[in-house]
């Protein structure tokens, strides 16, 4: 996915607390919570992921010259999807000041009382993902939200102007921290919640590389950690072959590559590795035929017949009684460029031929 439009292994550091950042290491019964029994499961998968990262390629013309990536991708597929795995949610730790990575405050306030009030904690993750979503529909689109320095990468969230990948971050972020604490929520604990989705391996090492920056990376991910499973080839989902390039290509439209062409070739590498994914998406042709088994709460990324990536856009599922709509932040001012609820996601599809299909993602909660 083009970040243009912009914008972590666990690692055993405690959940932002009510008593701020650097709290000391949570203690039985606290709040920094790890999955059980599942975790030696997590950790198996891990280690069949980085199996894959080390077998880079080019499109399926050298899958034969990487069988140890084949036997990995037929042992994930063979292994259950994971309930639980060994998941330490990071403490935020700010790299740059709390005014330049949390924006919005006000509106976050808001939106803990009504979730609050209306006891959203105790609904599904998905429904409660889509609560969150409608609550920020009228959210201005706003791109490069991401791009805050020249050289430091920090988790950040902005209740002010989202895209559409920081939309489906912050909502399902929001919906986490329900869970995982009782109440007293705080924006270091929703920043916590957005590192561990939008990092590799849930930890930001202050490196523009330490973020991923393609929805495949990141599903893949945090599928191996436990933090959700991927349903699309179960729904008739066929496979996706791409070569990707599109952020060495455009290297000037990212701040922080553009101020630091000494990434381009780990960059590479990690477009290589992403390219060696075993990516699955349902064709525009048979998402109606699939609505019936999308959930409230999914996360759809679109995916785009542009051979250079994966996906274009990504939103939220919403089911109601004519089929699953589309909620998304949406760029075109035909639609205001801001957060909407659209129509059912196959017809969303059918308004641009570069639309080819869908990825659909189910988060879980953190245990």
């Amino acid at each position: 996915m083009r970040r243009v439009y912009d914008g972590k292994g666990a690692h055993p550091i405690p959940f932002a607390s009510s008593k701020g950042v650097g709290s000391p290491p949570a203690r039985s019964g606290s709040r920094s919570r790890s999955r059980s029994p599942q975790g030696t499961r997590a950790l198996s998968m891990s280690a069949f992921w980085d199996l894959i990262y080390s077998r880079g390629r080019r499109g399926f013309g050298m899958l034969n010259k990487s069988i140890p990536a084949v036997v990995a991708w037929i042992l994930l597929a063979a292994l259950p999807s994971p309930a639980s795995g060994e998941v330490v949610i990071p403490t935020f730790q700010p790299r740059l000041p709390f005014s330049t990575v949390f924006k919005g405050k006000d509106k976050f306030d808001r939106l803990v009382a009504k979730a609050v009030r209306q006891n959203w904690r105790e609904l599904p993750i998905g429904e409660r993902t889509a609560r969150v979503g409608a609550a920020l529909l009228g959210t201005p689109y706003v791109n490069y939200t991401l791009e805050l320095d020249d050289r430091i990468e920090s988790p950040s969230a902005n209740f002010n102007g989202l895209d559409c990948w920081t939309f489906y971050e912050v909502s399902l972020a929001f919906a986490r921290m329900l869970r995982v604490k009782d109440g007293d929520y705080s924006p270091e604990d929703l920043l916590a919640l957005i590192e561990l989705e939008r990092y590799r391996g849930g930890h930001c090492t202050g490196s523009f590389l330490s973020r991923m920056h393609f929805l495949e990376e990141v599903f893949a991910n945090n599928g191996a950690r436990g933090l959700s499973v991927n349903p699309t080839s179960q729904m008739g989902g066929v496979r996706l072959s791409r070569n990707i390039t599109e952020m060495t290509a455009a290297w000037k439209s990212y701040r922080y590559l553009h101020h630091n062409p000494g990434l381009l070739p780990e960059m590479a590498r990690i477009q290589d590795r992403v390219s060696s994914l075993p990516v699955y998406h349902i064709p525009r042709d048979r998402v109606a035929g699939a609505e019936r088994l999308i959930q409230t709460g999914d996360i759809i990324a679109i995916t785009s017949r542009d051979k250079s990536g994966y996906t274009s856009h990504v939103g939220i599922a919403v089911r109601k009684p004519d089929g699953v709509h589309f909620m998304h932040a949406s760029s075109r001012r035909s639609s205001g460029r801001k957060v909407i609820l659209d129509g059912r996601i196959s017809e969303y599809l059918n308004r641009s031929s570069d639309h080819y299909g869908i990825i659909v993602y189910r988060p879980l909660d953190v245990r």
